[in-house]
């Protein structure tokens, strides 16, 4: 796997005078990007912690994986752009990318992409496990228990020490987790398991696995939306040090195994503020309805006193157009173009939408551009996946980005496990006094 980049000591510290007391705290530079002050010794220092809730100010890590600039609407998977990535590679390719920190060649693809598809099958007993679930069970339940499960089941990729158990567990999550996610869409809707493909490429046997039937008519998916599927992975196959990956390097910072930490990031992502945005989004388009009804819904998002809000616009990080939202625009139109929907309520609201949120003062100003959860909802929607499976597909995608942050966080020797600090404001010490005596 790819060791991690370096980063180089600027030549003048950053001062903080704290009680009468100045210290001095190295700054560090990236490859890009903001520099950084290291506050490892402020506590030695000065008896003080700094205070970040959400740690909005505070890089967590070094990490040569994924570079996002919000101002300008950069994503970088390497250094490469996202969207020449989306619409020039595969996701496999980009798998090989985020993990080994290369575009493979000829040779590197047809291994990687072989190693991949002859690890998509599960373990046989693991099916009896999906029966130990409700009927009705989210799809996100499924995966989080299912995947902290296959620990249970493989044991020689668990230890963390071993770079090749790292890679083969690596490897085993990548490829298994299509066919983790269509067994649980399968069990929620009383079809049988569809066993994968190795003749069809890692998006397509997705789409396969998940609305293919055994013993009737072949199921074949157009290449309009195995190209689509395979977009939507690309452009969430990882997105920086985001509350699910942040999440995933906390649990791996304990030592734990990896299909426990990749369980943990699955149950961070399956938080509506987080992996729930797109189904968030769909939602609103549905609220809304038709055309005719956008003024009323414009003039609430505008009304600071009313608890209404556009969904899929603007971003915690982006201040700018979504690098991934212009992409999964052209993505959306032929999908619904192949599907014969595009003359459909929602996408003509979804459209009226964007038009209005980049040319209206109000929105311009604030900067709520279109998201990539916009788009991609209404995307999921057409080709006939359940909004419960939304997040899932998220769930999906991120494994790749999982997996390379967390081995790059066993590769880092500067890593320490995970000990957040808090600004207490509870009560002082009390002395313990008898219950007959409590007032």
């Amino acid at each position: 796997m790819k060791n991690l980049g370096t980063m180089t000591q600027a030549k003048e510290p950053a001062k903080l005078t704290v009680g009468g007391k100045t210290v001095d705290l190295p700054v560090y530079k990236g490859a890009v990007g903001p520099d950084v002050i290291d506050i490892r010794s402020l506590y030695a220092s000065t008896g003080h912690f700094t205070y970040d809730p959400g740690f909005t100010s505070t890089a967590s890590c070094s990490s040569s994986i994924t570079y996002i600039d919000g101002d300008e609407g950069v994503l970088l998977y390497r250094g490469y752009p996202i969207d020449q990535l989306a619409k020039n590679s595969d996701f496999l390719e980009v798998c090989h990318l985020l993990l080994y920190g290369d575009l493979p060649n000829a040779e590197q693809k047809a291994k990687f992409e072989h190693d991949i598809t002859y690890h998509t099958m599960v373990h046989e007993q693991l099916q009896r496990f999906y029966h130990g679930f409700r009927r009705d069970a989210h799809p996100m339940a499924v995966l989080v228990g299912v995947v902290g499960a296959l620990s249970a089941f493989y044991h020689d990729s668990t230890d963390i020490n071993d770079p090749h158990q790292r890679l083969v567990a690596s490897y085993r999550m990548i490829a298994k987790m299509p066919t983790i996610a269509a067994m649980a869409y399968k069990y929620s809707v009383g079809q049988p398991f569809v066993y994968p493909r190795n003749d069809l490429g890692y998006a397509e046997n997705f789409l396969y696995m998940t609305f293919g039937v055994p013993v009737c008519e072949p199921w074949k998916s157009s290449k309009t939306l195995a190209k689509a599927m395979d977009r939507i992975l690309i452009l969430h196959a990882d997105h920086e040090q985001n509350a699910s990956t942040s999440t995933v390097r906390l649990a791996g910072s304990s030592g734990a195994n990896p299909f426990a930490c990749i369980a943990a990031g699955i149950a961070s992502l399956w938080g509506p503020a987080h992996g729930g945005a797109n189904e968030a989004a769909l939602k609103m388009l549905e609220e809304i309805g038709s055309v005719d009804r956008i003024p009323e819904y414009i003039k609430r998002a505008k009304d600071p006193q009313d608890n209404f809000r556009l969904m899929g616009f603007g971003h915690r990080v982006y201040k700018n157009y979504d690098p991934r939202a212009k992409v999964m625009q052209q993505t959306a139109h032929e999908v619904l173009d192949e599907l014969g929907s595009k003359d459909g309520p929602l996408f003509k609201v979804a459209m009226e939408l964007e038009k209005i949120a980049l040319n209206d003062d109000y929105f311009v100003q604030k900067k709520l551009y279109p998201n990539v959860d916009f788009y991609s909802g209404l995307i999921l929607r057409a080709m006939g996946f359940p909004v419960e499976m939304f997040t899932a597909i998220f769930a999906l995608a991120r494994t790749v980005g999982w997996v390379a942050q967390w081995d790059e966080m066993v590769e880092d020797p500067s890593q320490k496990i995970g000990r957040p600090r808090q600004l207490y404001t509870g009560a002082t010490q009390r002395d313990y006094m008898p219950v007959a005596k409590r007032k």
